[in-house]
């Protein structure tokens, strides 16, 4: 199945620590890392996934403009109850869009209150950050689209190779992982991708906590009809609970936890 690239125009990311953008923010999440999560989803990503539910995420300057004390007034209420029955998520969008801001967002969060701090990417503006950048992330939800580079590109847009870099860059570091997979029929079920994906996650432990596979869905149709744009998967069924899990079995046989 091959399916034209959108013919978007990507912004640039967003280089002020002072200020950055924020589309919106979810209390008490129970899916965006472990525990109960604040997730800020901030503004802006360079992708054009297929698939994605969140369109209306992708433009930089539709989120609202805030400053780093903003995110922490947002959970500073919960900042307690957050430090022991979850934590912050910053997720988007692609949060590295915004690097320079999430990263002092992060610092800040970890400094005053020693939240666990959730980063929710699939990494391709990873070489835009130093290591240190990662000090305050305890975890890295690390979404992997494909595992082939031609499918990948079809998918997203954009190249993969910097996604697995970034993967192994994050074992380097110590970073532990959860791996995020979206199950499209059609897209990413064949049997031979899943498998080239699961040995190269394997090789990434002992730092991947586990590897979500995640149905996909029609809940973001909505969104790109009010945006006007159009979307090549309206049609694309959800997979079945049997599909799921026998691609959640492929990974299990490479002795990964899946969920």
């Amino acid at each position: 199945m091959t399916i034209p690239v959108p013919q978007q125009t990507f912004e640039s990311p967003h280089e002020a620590a002072c200020h950055g953008f924020l589309h919106s923010v979810e209390s008490g999440a129970a899916v965006d890392g472990p525990g109960m999560r604040y997730v800020f989803f901030m503004a802006g990503c360079m992708f054009r996934c297929l698939y994605c539910h969140n369109p209306d995420t992708w433009k930089l300057h539709n989120g609202r403009r805030v400053e780093v004390e903003d995110l922490l007034e947002e959970v500073d209420s919960l900042a307690s109850f957050l430090k022991f029955a979850g934590g912050v998520t910053f997720s988007g969008g692609e949060p590295l869009m915004q690097a320079a801001f999430v990263g002092a967002a992060a610092q800040a969060m970890k400094d005053r209150y020693g939240l666990h701090i959730a980063l929710d990417t699939q990494g391709y503006l990873h070489g835009t950050v130093e290591d240190d950048w990662f000090d305050p992330i305890d975890l890295v939800m690390l979404d992997i689209k494909h595992s082939d580079p031609e499918k990948y590109r079809e998918l997203t847009a954009q190249p993969l190779q910097p996604t697995l870099d970034f993967a192994k860059r994050l074992v380097r570091l110590g970073k532990s992982m959860r791996i995020r997979y979206v199950l499209v029929p059609g897209w990413t079920d064949a049997l031979e991708d899943v498998k080239r994906l699961a040995d190269f996650v394997a090789g990434l432990d002992p730092w991947v906590e586990m590897v979500e596979v995640l149905p996909f869905h029609q809940m973001g149709t909505s969104k790109w009809d009010k945006l006007g744009l159009d979307y090549k998967l309206r049609d694309t069924r959800t997979p079945t609970r049997d599909e799921a899990e026998a691609a959640r079995d492929v990974f299990r046989s490479r002795g990964l936890k899946t969920c």
